[in-house]
């Protein structure tokens, strides 16, 4: 007798409900969290293209959280989210901690990388669009481009130790190493295939059964009652493909200050990878005798958000993407192209828990870079819910 697995998605919501609903234990705690956004993003420049190179229209966010404290030192959280991708399983994992300065996680989660992922949730950052360093679905020319550097969240399978250590009641240390599945590719492949790291693939395995490895490292200072200042820098190695003959390293550095009402953060996001230029294909320039490619992607934001009162929130953004390295004669990218974008946006606060999102961006798509060329605005309204 054969049984049919249960989807991914279904899976999760039972494995919520399931923990919702068990018998109350006197030592187990509990907290449930969600939020959901809908945008509707209009671009002009795309009307009546086929196929379009940007999700239009509506689109919806979706996440549903479960917190479970078992005891002072175990503690368990599970998230599913649905979007443009379907339902997704970002999070599933333990911690076990036994100090401040030491706490181990293990299951499937996002690795510490960077400053944005700990606020890439909608509800937890003031723009529909992610900055382009970590976008993933929102921006234009996006299946040229293949996202991002870093598309964010970016959950794998494996183990990360960290933690933090304050040295006075003003400085504060955090760490974290991890080693995890790694992202993937087929054999041949010109990039990373992020589809692949999907839970919705069913099985999301190693291809190549050798972790990626990474790291954290950022200190914090206080330097008054509503200011700090945040430096942080990140690394990860992994190879992609099946035999292990290609590699991928991302490095990126980041900066944060809370000065008051004002926030301002800025990142900068490198990857350098290798992958092998199949003879059979045409490339733009001359290909190594040995086959072997090198490109690199980089990505870049800063942005300063400042609270005007309680209910309403201004935002300006510079953000942007550099690639440089060999392409296919058939791609509408040259061996340096490069992305620059600029928004203005704002955030009200309608009702408790109810925000509205509103922003306009200006895209400069370059082939001569640094000079900017083929100018396409776009436009951003969205209303966020959160519990």
């Amino acid at each position: 007798m054969s049984l049919s697995p249960l989807p991914l998605g279904g899976l999760a919501i039972w494995s919520l409900m399931g923990i919702l609903s068990a018998p109350e234990a006197a030592a187990i705690e509990r907290s449930f969290a969600g939020s959901a956004q809908l945008d509707y993003h209009l671009v002009p420049g795309e009307d009546g293209r086929d196929p379009p190179r940007v999700f239009e229209g509506f689109t919806s966010e979706v996440a549903l959280k479960v917190a479970v404290d078992v005891s002072e030192r175990l503690s368990a959280n599970v998230k599913v989210c649905h979007g443009c991708h379907g339902f997704e399983l970002p999070m599933a994992y333990f911690d076990y901690r036994l100090a401040d300065e030491l706490n181990i996680r293990v299951g499937r989660f996002s690795p510490s990388f960077g400053s944005f992922n700990l606020r890439h949730d909608p509800a937890n950052h003031s723009t529909s669009s992610k900055p382009l360093p970590y976008d993933m679905g929102r921006m234009l020319r996006m299946d040229l481009w293949n996202q991002g550097v870093l598309p964010s969240p970016f959950p794998d399978n494996g183990i990360e130790v960290g933690g933090s250590h304050w040295f006075n009641e003003r400085t504060q240390l955090d760490y974290a190493v991890y080693a995890v599945s790694g992202f993937k590719a087929a054999q041949g492949s010109t990039d990373l295939e992020w589809s692949r790291s999907l839970s919705s693939n069913f099985y999301v395995v190693d291809n190549n059964d050798r972790p990626a490895v990474g790291s954290r490292l950022a200190l914090t200072l206080r330097i008054g009652e509503a200011n700090d200042i945040t430096a942080g820098a990140s690394g990860m190695y992994g190879t992609y493909d099946p035999q292990n003959q290609h590699a991928y390293t991302i490095l990126g550095a980041d900066l944060a200050a809370r000065l008051g009402r004002t926030q301002i953060r800025m990142e900068y996001l490198v990857r350098r990878q290798s992958y092998s230029a199949d003879p059979a294909m045409a490339f733009q320039l001359p290909v190594p005798d040995d086959g072997r490619e090198v490109f690199s992607k980089h990505g870049y934001y800063l942005e300063i958000e400042r609270g005007l009162g309680q209910v309403v929130a201004v935002l300006a953004r510079v953000d942007g993407l550099y690639r440089d390295g060999n392409v296919l004669v058939a791609s509408e990218l040259t061996p340096e192209s490069a992305i620059f974008r600029y928004t203005v946006g704002a955030t009200v606060a309608v009702h408790l828990g109810w925000r509205v999102k509103a922003s306009a961006e200006l895209w400069a798509f370059s082939d001569a870079f640094p000079n900017h060329q083929r100018l396409e605005p776009s436009f951003h309204l969205a209303i966020v819910g959160t519990f």
